[in-house]
C-alpha cells in the first residue's frame, strides 16, 4: 500500500533538519516518525553502519544481505552521512551540520556524547537555536542522577525495571515479556513528542532546549495504573491473564478457530451485549447489574462469555458484535495484512527496493495523520549516501529549510512541464532551460517554445504540473530531494504561476 499525498502538500514538517545519531530501535523509531512526515533526518553512521542493518531478517534474494528488514522499517525517508567522530576532519564537518540543523538526537549510553565533545553545552555554543534529544536507559543527571545512570539497558531491561513485566502474563510466578520492543517504541514516541514541544519553544525563546526520556520512567507511565492502585488500596498489582482486574467482561474470549476482545466498561454496553447473549443466566441474575458487581464476580462472568463466544467463530462474532459493542478479532499479520481499514488508512507501506521498481517492500505505517499533509515512503539510504551531497552543499544553505537546499540544474536534469485545461485536454513540453531565481523565497523559470504553447491556449488550463528527469540513467544521490520537489511542483493551479509572453518564448515562474 503506497503512502497516500493526500494533497500532495510538502509533509507538514518541512524545513526541519534532524542529526540523529542514534542506532538500533528507540532513537530511529522516534527520528522515523519525523521523517515520515517531512523533516530532513540525517542519520550519521560508522564506516560499519548502523547495527540494525546487519540485524535481519533479509530477503532470500539479498544475496549480499545489505538490506534488513530491522533496518528498513526504521530509517526509510532518510538520509546516509557516514562519519568517524574520533577523526577531527570528520568531527569538524559534523559541528557544520549543527550548525544548519534544528535537532540532534542520540541514544548512548550517558558520557559517550561528552567524551566526544558533544554534550548539550558544547553543541548549544555551536547552535544556541538546537533542539538537543537523549534517549537512555536511565536518564543524565540533569533531571536527577539516578543508582543506575552508568548501566546498559534495552527494552527487556525497561519492562522488567518499569514495572511491566510483573503485570504480564497469567500469574507472577511466569513471568511474560510484551512481544514488541514496546519500552523502545514508547520511548522514542515521547521523545518526539519533545523534540517537538521543544522546536516550538526554541523557535520563539531563541534558546537552545534539552529533552530526554529515560526508558525506566516511560515505562513507569505506561504502567499507571498499578500506581494509583498501589497508593488507594495499598495492594501490588499480579498479572491478571487476559482480563481487568478493575472490569469485566474486559479481555480476551474463544472463538471456534482463534480470539476475540471485548471491552465492556460503560453500563449500557452491557445492557447491549447480554442481550445479544441471551441466556437466562446472563439476562436476569442481578450480580452483574453494575460496574462493580461486575468486576466482584469476574471469574464467574468470563467463565460463561467464553462459552458463549466459543460456539462461535471469529467471523460469525465481528457479524453479532461488531459495531455494537467495543469488540474485535485477534488478528494475526497476514489478517493484518489482508483487512481494509488496514489498506485504506495506508497503514502497511510499500517501499521501492534500490535494484527494482517493481518489487517492493512493506513495512508498518505511520499512524499519525494530518489533514492536507502526506507523509512519505522514500527508500532507505545505502550507508554514506549522502555524504557527498551535505559535503558540496553545506555552504550554500543559508537557512535550516532543507528542502529549499538542492535546485536541479539543466545539465544534469531536464524539466517536463505539463498543463491542462478544464476539459481535460493536456500538454506536456520539456523546457528549453530553467534556471532558479535567488530572492527571499525560490522560484523556477521555465521557458517553453512559444508555438507549442500558442497552439494549446485556445483552451483554458486549470492546472500545471512541472517534473525533473535525469538527462542520464543511473544512481542519482539527490533522487529523494528531488522526488519531493516534484511532489510539490505536481498539481499547480493556473493562478500559483505566472505566464510572460515574450517575442521568442514562453516564461513560466512558479514559487518552489
Amino acid at each position: 500500500m503506497k503512502a497516500k499525498s493526500h494533497s500532495l502538500k510538502a509533509g507538514i514538517l518541512e524545513g526541519i533538519r534532524v542529526l540523529d545519531l542514534s542506532r538500533m530501535l528507540s532513537g530511529p523509531y522516534a527520528t522515523m516518525l519525523l521523517a515520515d512526515h517531512g523533516a530532513e533526518v540525517i542519520k550519521i553512521e560508522s564506516a560499519e553502519g548502523d547495527s540494525s542493518r546487519r540485524s535481519g531478517p533479509f530477503k532470500k534474494d539479498d544475496l549480499q544481505r545489505n538490506w534488513s528488514g530491522y533496518f528498513i522499517s526504521l530509517n526509510r525517508n532518510k538520509k546516509s552521512v557516514n562519519l568517524n567522530l574520533k577523526n577531527g576532519d570528520d568531527l569538524a564537518f559534523f559541528k557544520k551540520l549543527i550548525e544548519k540543523s534544528d535537532v540532534l538526537v542520540e541514544n548512548f549510553r550517558p558520557g559517550v556524547m561528552n567524551r566526544l565533545g558533544l554534550s548539550f553545552d558544547e553543541v548549544s555554543k555551536i547552535n544556541p537555536r538546537i533542539v538537543y534529544g537523549s534517549i537512555s536507559g536511565f536518564g543524565s543527571d540533569i533531571f536527577g542522577e539516578s543508582p543506575y545512570k552508568n548501566w546498559p539497558s534495552y527494552d527487556v531491561v525497561a519492562q522488567a525495571m518499569g514495572g511491566l513485566i510483573s503485570l504480564t502474563g497469567y500469574n507472577d510466578e511466569n513471568p511474560l515479556k510484551v512481544g514488541p520492543g514496546i519500552a523502545d517504541i514508547f520511548s522514542g514516541s515521547l521523545l518526539s513528542f519533545g523534540l517537538l514541544a521543544s522546536i516550538l519553544k526554541a523557535r520563539d525563546t531563541g534558546r537552545a532546549q534539552f529533552v530526554e526520556v529515560a526508558m525506566y520512567d516511560a515505562i513507569i507511565s505506561m504502567c499507571e495504573r498499578a500506581i494509583y492502585q498501589y497508593d488507594f488500596n495499598n495492594v501490588i498489582p499480579k498479572p491478571e491473564g487476559n482480563g481487568h482486574p478493575l472490569l469485566a467482561p474486559f479481555g480476551i474470549y474463544k472463538a471456534k478457530d482463534g480470539f476475540i476482545a471485548i471491552g465492556i466498561v460503560e453500563d449500557s454496553y452491557w445492557n447491549i451485549l447480554k442481550k445479544i447473549i441471551a441466556t437466562d443466566d446472563i439476562l436476569n441474575d442481578m450480580k452483574y447489574g453494575t460496574i462493580s458487581l461486575r468486576a466482584q464476580n469476574r471469574k464467574e462472568l468470563n467463565e460463561k462469555i467464553n462459552l458463549w463466544t466459543g460456539r462461535f467463530s471469529k467471523r460469525e462474532l465481528v457479524n453479532l458484535l461488531g459495531g455494537k459493542v467495543p469488540f474485535g478479532p485477534v488478528n494475526n499479520v497476514r489478517e493484518i495484512f489482508e483487512d481494509d481499514h488496514v489498506r485504506k488508512r495506508d497503514m502497511i507501506f510499500e517501499i521501492e527496493q534500490p535494484s527494482s521498481k517493481e518489487k517492493k517492500w512493506k513495512v508498518a505505517g505511520n499512524p499519525v495523520k494530518f489533514q492536507g499533509f502526506g507523509s512519505f515512503n522514500f527508500t532507505p539510504p545505502i550507508l554514506g549516501e549522502h555524504r557527498e551531497l551535505y559535503v558540496t552543499n553545506l555552504d550554500s544553505i543559508n537557512t535550516n529549510n532543507p528542502r529549499h537546499s538542492f535546485q536541479p540544474q539543466q545539465e544534469d536534469y531536464k524539466c517536463k512541464v505539463t498543463f491542462s485545461s478544464k476539459n481535460n485536454k493536456v500538454l506536456e513540453l520539456y523546457a528549453c532551460s530553467f534556471t532558479w531565481l535567488k530572492s527571499s523565497e525560490p522560484y523556477l523559470i521555465c521557458s517553453v517554445s512559444k508555438s507549442e504553447f500558442m497552439a494549446f491556449k485556445k483552451n483554458c488550463f486549470s492546472s500545471v504540473k512541472f517534473h525533473f528527469l535525469k538527462v542520464i540513467a543511473g544512481n542519482d544521490g539527490y533522487k529523494d530531494v528531488v522526488d519531493l520537489l516534484n511532489l510539490k511542483l505536481s498539481n499547480k493551479d493556473i493562478t500559483d504561476i505566472s505566464i510572460i509572453d515574450t517575442e521568442v518564448e514562453i516564461l513560466i515562474t512558479v514559487k518552489t
